[in-house]
Formats: C-alpha cells, sequence, structure tokens
C-alpha cells in the first residue's frame, strides 16, 4: 500500500508543472473600510492594518484553508488596462471570503491599488473586476515571525497564541511547544485562523516548533526561546526566527516574471 501511495503521489506531481506562481483568473470585489478585514476571521484585529499599510483581502475557503492560509501574500492586478496598472497590487489574507462570485474581497485602498495613478475612485465606481492573481512571499524587511500571547490564556493552565508577520510562501499547519531545553512537545491545536492553543502548558520559558509547507512537503522551523517563564497575555514576543520558504503547487501556465 505504501508502495502504491508514493507511486499515486509521483504521478500527481508529474500530471503538472511544480510551480510558486500560479496565475489563476477570477473577480474580486472591495469593503468600503479595512477595519472589516483587520477584524475578520483570522483573528489579527487592528495589528493586521500594520501589514502591509492596509492592503487587506478576505479569500474564499480553497485559499483561507481553515485559517491555514491567514497571513497569505497574494499580488492582484485587474485586467482593465485602461485604468489599471500592470504591478497591480500586494495583499494580505485576514479574513473569510464567504461569496462564491469573487475569489478575493479587498479593503477599498487595495482595491485602488490597482489602479493607475489617479484613478482610484474610477476603478472603486466598478465595484467588482475582473483580475488575475498570484500568490507571492511575504516580506516584512527586518521584522522576525511575532508570537503573541492571546487575552484568553490563563496561566498555568491554558496558552493560546498567534502568530505575526509570518514571511515566505508558506503556510503554517502545525506546532509544538515545549519548555526551553526540554526535547518533550506538546502538540498545540488550531482554535481559529492564525490561533492555536493547548491545555497542557509546560512550566518555564518556552519554546516553538512550527511546521509549515515547503515545497511539496513539510520543514520544522524551531524557535528556540521565544516565551519567558512569567510570559503574560496580550503581549507580543520575538520568535528570533523568520520564515523564507517558497511552496509549490501544481499549476499550468507557471509565470515566473514580476509584474511591474
Amino acid at each position: 500500500m505504501g508502495l502504491f501511495l508514493c507511486f499515486f503521489f509521483f504521478l500527481v506531481i508529474s500530471s503538472a508543472s511544480a510551480c510558486d506562481r500560479c496565475v489563476h483568473q477570477a473577480k474580486v470585489a472591495y469593503f468600503p473600510k479595512a477595519s472589516a478585514l483587520s477584524s475578520g476571521s483570522c483573528g489579527y484585529g487592528s495589528l493586521a492594518l500594520g501589514f502591509t499599510g492596509g492592503q487587506l483581502a478576505a479569500a474564499v475557503p480553497s485559499l483561507y484553508k481553515d485559517g491555514a492560509g491567514c497571513g497569505a501574500c497574494f499580488q492582484i492586478r485587474c485586467k482593465n488596462a485602461a485604468l489599471c496598472t500592470k504591478q497591480g497590487t500586494k495583499v494580505v489574507v485576514t479574513d473569510l471570503n464567504k461569496n462564491n462570485q469573487t475569489d478575493f474581497v479587498l479593503s477599498s485602498r487595495a482595491f485602488m491599488g490597482m489602479a493607475n495613478k489617479g484613478m482610484g475612485q474610477d476603478v472603486l465606481k466598478l465595484g467588482l473586476v475582473d483580475v488575475e492573481y498570484k500568490r507571492v512571499p511575504c516580506d516584512y524587511k527586518n521584522q522576525n515571525l511575532a508570537v503573541r500571547v492571546e487575552e484568553m490564556s490563563k496561566k498555568p493552565n491554558y496558552l493560546a497564541v498567534k502568530f505575526l508577520y509570518q514571511g515566505g510562501q508558506t503556510e503554517i499547519v502545525g506546532v509544538d511547544v515545549a519548555k526551553v531545553g526540554s526535547p518533550n512537545w506538546t502538540f498545540m491545536s488550531r482554535n481559529y485562523g492564525a490561533v492555536w492553543d493547548t491545555s497542557r502548558v509546560p512550566d518555564g520559558p518556552l519554546q516553538f516548533r512550527v511546521v509549515v509547507t515547503s515545497g511539496y512537503d513539510g520543514k520544522n522551523i524551531w524557535a528556540q526561546n521565544v516565551l519567558p517563564a512569567d510570559w503574560k497575555a496580550g503581549v507580543m514576543y520575538d520568535s528570533g526566527v523568520q520564515i523564507s520558504d517558497i511552496a509549490q503547487e501544481g499549476c499550468s501556465p507557471c509565470d515566473e516574471r514580476i509584474w511591474k
């Protein structure tokens, strides 16, 4: 059975090009206020407004992926050459879009960001536009992956954390936590969106092991000393690491060009 599964997996991969820039065709709409997206189901709250200057998006379930797609970055450009740039705009996913007529609902700033100079209001008046988009790496310059302890955490019996400023082009699909220096890892569950939790909280300072998609496989990212022994709810901590991996998918065509 194992040999058959491996062979089947090989066939699936071989049937399409391995690509990290699959181009998709869709429609997008917009929300009048970015706050509607920042307070969305990923759980970022007002912190999302600092991700990409308010360039936010709600994504359909196939891109939201039950929360694994939270924090993913996409480059989107509209197809109306008279109104829009070839570069388009870069957005980060902060919410779930339940409208099956559009792949994304953008903040108004992101929607206008697709426009040629001085034509933002003209694009906004359209309300709904045809676009093409592709997944792109998130880049937070010199910012490491951050871990925020959520207010609902209750020491010592319950810990909920949220991951912020996730770089690269991956998805966090697993999280473990352990006391610094200990090999005994505790599995954390996705509570919702970008929030992970556990009721089995190790004592002392804490380290995290994050599993991310990398290529077609998973990869462990080890943040060795993140939360102090006296960690507090509502506080953000620097993980000391950043994610730079690029996950791939099977598609055709594959666009490796930079849109500009």
